[in-house]
């Protein structure tokens, strides 16, 4: 932090320092330790050393003199280009830098790809908007050449910020070996995996119903596609659409059965909401279509009688009505085009028109001609457009698609056969109901910004057919031209690139074997493939995950990893999903360094929300964070993340949880600033193996630190994270703090230096390995806590990120604590002041006692009793005269003399004699 800001951030009571600047230059730890803790001085130049040391590589372990080490290698689900960090990003950070920084400790030889996704529709819609405002030109005004290299100039200028703010994260990624899905090497996977695929028969075009965004004029996959449940009736604005339009709506309307004498009003009536579908001039051959008598539609007919009622069908504009009218033989015409007005199908008074005002000019010719029967509110799904907020239409096109049956198939047997083993398991419920009913996917889109599909279209003129079109797959490899329709040589053949684009999706299922040199099978691809794990969020496992597996076992030969962990998703501390518009989006950094209210306003009134949006937002926001949001610090942030149990519910973040965290960092400094204290200067180190003491509460305390390490090691294997720091907390808080730090102060106010001793290097101990446990989830405040402490000359690791990971066989502690379980808590609370309190343990077990007569000097020390004594139960005597007593368990009681008391100018208030000083505890709790 430069020195002329650090005023602006520090405490009053922080000594400041400079802290050097210089790219990768270590800090300086030689300076004393600020009196208390601050997130930004713990966390300043730090990631550039460990970065320019080369930490975060695989070849650092590989490099060790302990032979070759284990492997574990993931990717990180790669962010969109035009991303900026959200609390999703953060979890998914914490939970993957946390598993890798743990492996990396154990020794393994570890690989994290970062990479970033070209994200085709965000990226062109961003550079669209900012085409429209800076220049008032459209896509449109431009060649397509003209328009990617403004998207190639956008990425190089702001394409980079999500990596500056995954940095800020300490995600130790290897960024030599970033990935971007539009590098020329990726380019040229995807462009093989496509005519692989072909040539297997999987890719295959035809025209089919797809989901349509009008406004983007292109397909989009179904995870762009949102709902949204309607109640009744809904106004809503529509891009490219002169009026809001209302939603919810049932219209109902009179149709002539075909042969039936009479006039309409005594016809079958149908009811619909999609108006703008009715003006089909050709459907089924039962009815008379209702609008049959406009000139343009005259002798059309469109519904179909069945034996209990009419039924409206438009096989061109719905997949249930595409299914019917495959089956009865219906010819599909599509009414609506690619940029949402009407077509030439409808006849000339609406054709050009869009199909919402379409929608309304219908309804008045109903009415004209007396068949309109009413509206009325009607509950319905309306499908929405993510990307541009378009309601989504069913329209039949010609594209590309993938076959997946038979890829499913393999991808259920491999989670059946465990070959393949998702956490939770219970996510294995949805892995078979989704790939057990999966379509063809489609894998085409109608943009300009992505990996143009590698196929030519060629037509052929002359003695052929007019219009007669093939295509000819083209990759890296002259193309046969077996497969073109035969022509004399008098035929001209014309050959043109298909416009299309492959789906993001696709190139993004390749990401695990593409981004390590795939199809070459030399390098990283031989060593780190298949990766050990796939992290990610639970609401991705069809869209991402499932298509991973798929691909990658098909186009390898390999499940592209053998696990799968998946996380819940993260909403607001009300349980909410987070959103824009209701202002309880949480941007991580503004949690890292701090927000005032008004700049988290401020941005809101900047950003691209409607005014009454922000009305919304900005009253959550108050509501929210009424005064701002304090600064926490990326070690707190990613400890409370990590402390949810993430294989569960969906994560309701509270700021409060992360502020808790950040006093525990607080809780941690004090600790670490007490032990290098103790230590003093020219103290020897041991080993945390050579530390053997004989003193009941050192043996204690590294008792409670080998249980530590050993439920750990065992919790992270398992994934689950959120009893880590459970347990890391708990060594921290309850058995370090508050009770051995407390118990040894009259030992090391002593003269005993045998003992003194002894209780240093068990401070040591426990600061050094309680620091590497902490570690993965806090690497800044360990390491800048870590590099002061001194260190045995065995000890050769330059930084806490590449040290060991403690481990239960460093240390014999099942053997230093009765039973192997501990018996003091962490609740080790005073009763009064000091010398007040005359305590008596009655203990009937023989065991027990022992242990309480082992333990008796810290049991006083902790309690602040004036004098602590061990008797023999005596079953059935009464408490003498003003003692009060209470039972601990089935064999110990505490007798406490009130009228010694009674006589302290000091009481303290509650339950008399039983209570702990300032937070209502007892003694009891000290004894347990």
């Amino acid at each position: 932090v430069p020195q002329g800001q650090a005023k602006a951030w520090a405490p009053k009571d922080v000594v400041l320092y400079n802290i050097p600047t210089a790219a990768g230059q270590k800090k300086d730890t030689s300076v004393p330790l600020p009196a208390s803790y601050s997130p930004r001085y713990v966390e300043a130049a730090w990631y550039g050393w460990w970065e320019k040391e080369g930490f975060f590589k695989p070849e650092y372990q590989s490099r060790q003199p302990h032979g070759k080490p284990e492997i574990f290698s993931l990717c990180i689900p790669p962010p969109n280009v035009t991303g900026s960090l959200h609390l999703g990003h953060a979890l998914t950070v914490a939970i993957e830098d946390s598993l890798v920084r743990w492996c990396r400790m154990q020794g393994f030889q570890v690989l994290w790809v970062p990479g970033s996704d070209h994200a085709g529709i965000a990226t062109q819609a961003v550079v669209e908007r900012k085409l429209w405002k800076e220049r008032g030109t459209l896509r449109q005004d431009l060649t397509r050449g003209e328009f990617l290299a403004e998207v190639w100039k956008w990425k190089e200028e702001k394409g980079d910020e999500i990596f500056r703010q995954l940095k800020a994260l300490g995600a130790s990624l290897d960024w030599d070996r970033l990935c971007f899905t539009m590098d020329a090497g990726f380019s040229a996977a995807v462009a093989e995996a496509f005519m692989r695929l072909h040539e297997d028969g999987l890719v295959y075009r035809d025209r089919r119903l797809v989901n349509w965004s009008c406004a983007l004029r292109s397909a989009i996959s179904d995870v762009e596609v949102s709902t949204r449940q309607l109640q009744g009736r809904t106004v809503l604005p529509v891009p490219g659409c002169p009026a809001p339009v209302p939603f919810g709506v049932m219209f109902t309307f009179a149709y002539k059965v075909d042969g039936q004498e009479g006039e309409f009003p005594s016809s079958v009536q149908v009811g619909t909401t999609g108006v703008p579908q009715l003006p089909h001039p050709r459907g089924g051959c039962i009815s008379v279509h209702p609008l049959s008598w406009d000139p343009g539609l005259r002798g059309s007919f469109l519904s179909t009688v069945l034996p209990a009622g009419a039924v409206k069908v438009t096989p061109a504009h719905s997949h249930a009505d595409y299914e019917l009218g495959k089956h009865h033989g219906l010819p599909l015409v599509s009414v609506i085009g690619e940029d949402g007005a009407m077509t030439a199908e409808c006849g000339d008074w609406l054709q050009g028109l869009n199909r919402f005002v379409a929608r309304e000019k219908v309804v008045s010719a109903l009415k004209e001609r007396g068949l309109y029967r009413g509206m009325k509110d009607h509950a319905m799904a309306l499908p929405l457009c993510s990307r541009s907020g378009d309601v989504v239409e069913n329209l039949l096109k010609s594209q590309w698609f993938l076959r997946c049956e038979e890829m499913a198939q393999r991808a259920l047997e491999a989670v059946e056969s465990g070959h393949l083993k998702l956490t939770p398991k219970f996510h294995e419920k949805n892995w078979r109901t989704w790939l057990s009913n999966i379509s063809d996917w489609c894998i085409s889109r109608q943009l300009w910004w992505g990996h143009q599909i590698p196929a030519y279209q060629v037509s052929v003129s002359g003695s052929c057919d007019l219009g007669k079109v093939s295509y000819l797959l083209i990759w890296n490899r002259a193309a046969s031209l077996a497969n073109l329709p035969s022509s004399s040589s008098a035929d001209a053949l014309f050959v043109s690139p298909d416009a299309d684009v492959l789906d993001t999706w696709f190139s993004s299922a390749l990401f695990p074997f593409a981004a390590l040199g795939w199809p070459r099978k030399v390098g990283d691809l031989q060593e780190f493939y298949p990766n050990s794990l796939l992290e990610t969020g639970s609401d991705l496992l069809f869209f991402w995950v499932a298509r991973m597996v798929m691909l990658g076992e098909q186009l390898t030969g390999e499940l592209p990893f053998s696990q799968v962990f998946l996380h819940s998703l993260v909403r607001d501390a009300h349980g909410r999903k987070m959103s824009k518009s209701l202002g309880n989006v949480v941007d991580p950094l503004d949690v890292i360094h701090g927000a005032s209210l008004q700049d988290l306003q401020g941005r809101l009134r900047d950003g691209n929300l409607d005014p009454q949006e922000v009305a919304i937002a900005m009253e959550g926001q108050r509501r929210d964070f009424p005064q701002g949001i304090p600064e926490c610090g990326t070690d707190a942030l990613r400890f409370a993340l990590c402390s949810h149990r993430v294989q569960g519910d969906d994560i309701n973040l509270d700021v409060a949880t992360v502020l808790s965290s950040r006093h525990f960092c607080n809780k941690v400094w004090n600790a670490v600033r007490f032990t290098l204290g103790a230590l003093g200067e020219g103290f020897a180190p041991q080993t945390p193996e050579e530390v053997c003491p004989s003193s009941p509460m050192d043996r204690w305390i590294l008792s409670r630190l080998y249980h530590t390490a050993a439920d750990c090691g065992q919790r992270f294997g398992e994934y689950e994270l959120h009893l880590v720091t459970s347990t890391v907390h708990h060594f921290w808080l309850h058995n370090f703090c508050d009770v051995y730090l407390e118990s040894v102060k009259p030992v090391l106010q002593s003269r005993d230096q045998s003992r003194i001793l002894q209780t240093r290097q068990t401070l040591l101990s426990c600061a050094d390995l309680g620091l590497r446990l902490l570690s993965p989830f806090m690497p800044y405040l360990t390491e800048e806590l870590w590099q002061r402490l001194p260190k045995p000359d065995a000890d050769s690791a330059p930084s806490i990120c590449v040290a060991g990971y403690p481990s239960a066989g460093q240390l014999v502690g099942e053997l230093w604590a009765p039973n192997g379980k501990g018996w003091l808590s962490g609740e080790g609370v005073g009763l009064g002041p000091a010398g007040s309190e005359f305590i008596y343990l009655m203990c009937s077990e023989p065991a027990a006692h022992r242990v309480y007569e082992e333990y008796r000097e810290p049991l006083q020390t902790l309690s602040l009793a004036g004098s602590l004594e061990l008797c023999p139960s005596s079953k059935g005597a009464e408490p003498p005269v003003g003692w009060v007593w209470g039972r601990v368990n089935d064999h110990t009681e505490i007798y406490m003399d009130l009228q010694v008391r009674a006589r302290c100018k000091h009481q303290t208030s509650g339950q008399v004699g039983m209570e702990g000083r300032g937070s209502g505890r007892t003694l009891d709790s000290v004894v347990q």
